[in-house]
């Protein structure tokens, strides 16, 4: 039987005592927020940052305070969504002080990016220290909900964000496609197989030309609540705010969406 030499041993139990400050860090830093929501897909092009975003935005509107964490590693467009353009500030500790849009505080990996039109190619342990670092610097407040847009897809990127930060639970994003259908399940499924609430599904760009029902054919698949279909609307094309704020049916949308998750949240 291989055995481990005192160097080894002590090397070990450093890392350890290293992983242990870090878990203890971020649930200081976090210990304001009440929520922690995760937006999630089986792949990119679903409009889950969109969601994401009107979510926030609702939420906010209707009385609660918010914020949204942009961890999708690839393509943070959060900010972009949101209309800011400043950097973070400090706090007399150090720590990041979230900009703040539409009555959403904001945090993204956007900012940790030198220029937004380069890929970002990281592997786990570089995502792991990454994200691992913004939530040990930011200071959120207290917060009734965090609204945490996910990468997509069942690859490394997303599994280390859910291993890295403990969700209250998912919300999954499809649209009607055949192929979107079938990565959304993937994507539940990995959220099952790490026993994490599963909230509910949406289906986004429902109706015209890419029809509807697949978001309720998974949800009775998997024997998942089906929280809400929101329709293609040209009301999207205007970028000046969350379509939420522009159009009173999307906010209705989204507000049955949300009445739905929070049920959920709350019996889980």
């Amino acid at each position: 039987m291989n055995q481990q030499n005192p160097a080894q041993a002590r090397a070990k139990i450093e890392a350890m005592k290293r992983q242990f400050e870090q878990k203890r860090s971020i649930d200081t830093a976090l210990s304001g927020i009440k929520n922690k929501i995760g937006v999630y897909s089986g792949k990119g092009g679903v409009g889950k940052t969109t969601v994401s975003v009107n979510l926030a935005a609702t939420l906010a509107n209707s009385g609660h305070s918010v914020g949204i964490l942009d961890v999708d590693i690839d393509c943070p467009n959060v900010v972009r969504a949101m209309k800011i353009s400043e950097q973070p500030l400090l706090d007399e500790n150090k720590k990041m002080l979230p900009a703040e849009r539409f009555g959403v505080k904001v945090m993204s990996m956007a900012y940790f990016q030198e220029n937004e039109d380069e890929a970002t190619i990281w592997r786990g342990p570089m995502i792991h220290n990454a994200i691992n670092q913004m939530l040990q610097s930011t200071n959120w407040g207290d917060l009734d909900y965090l609204i945490v847009d996910m990468p997509p897809g069942t690859s490394d990127s997303p599994l280390t964000v859910m291993q890295t930060l403990t969700m209250d639970g998912f919300v999954v994003v499809t649209t009607p496609q055949e192929l979107a259908k079938i990565d959304a399940k993937r994507s539940i499924n990995m959220i099952k197989k790490l026993q994490v609430n599963v909230l509910g599904i949406v289906e986004n760009m429902s109706g015209g030309i890419f029809g509807s029902g697949a978001g309720t054919e998974i949800a009775k698949e998997l024997n998942l609540d089906f929280l809400g279909s929101i329709k293609i609307r040209h009301d999207y094309q205007d970028t000046s705010k969350p379509a939420s704020l522009l159009n009173n049916e999307i906010l209705d949308e989204y507000n049955q969406i949300i009445k739905k998750s929070l049920v959920n949240l709350e019996s889980s």
